[in-house]
């Protein structure tokens, strides 16, 4: 199954859905996503996991890279929701849980900002 990582552009917040596997193969198709929203200066972005399979180093460091750009001069924040149990535990073990503001659906997430 190939991964899709689909982009919504609200008013406030950028909404970045992904589907599938973040893997070294995919995970440059994620920070090209996140980039992109960060270059138009947009800096509120929420990540549904939803219906994420899998997600490696490399989307570990693609998040976190975006979560430094955004949050410097204290311009915004990246945000995660509906975030699979499997993929929560990379998260705490890479000790990112403590990094990244996580809620249970992406409604609530948009709505933080």
């Amino acid at each position: 199954m190939a991964t899709k990582i689909i982009t919504k552009e609200y008013k406030r917040v950028d909404l970045i859905e992904i589907d599938g596997r973040i893997d070294s193969s995919t995970a440059p198709q994620l920070e090209q996503a996140l980039q992109n929203i960060i270059k138009e200066g947009r800096y509120r972005i929420v990540v549904d996991m939803a219906e994420t399979d899998f997600m490696s180093s490399a989307g570990l460091r693609a998040l976190l890279s975006a979560l430094k750009q955004v949050r410097r001069f204290n311009r915004g924040d990246v945000r995660l929701a509906s975030m699979p149990d499997r993929i929560k535990k990379a998260f705490d073990l890479a000790g990112l849980l403590e990094v990244f503001k996580v809620y249970e659906n992406s409604v609530d997430a948009v709505g933080s900002f």
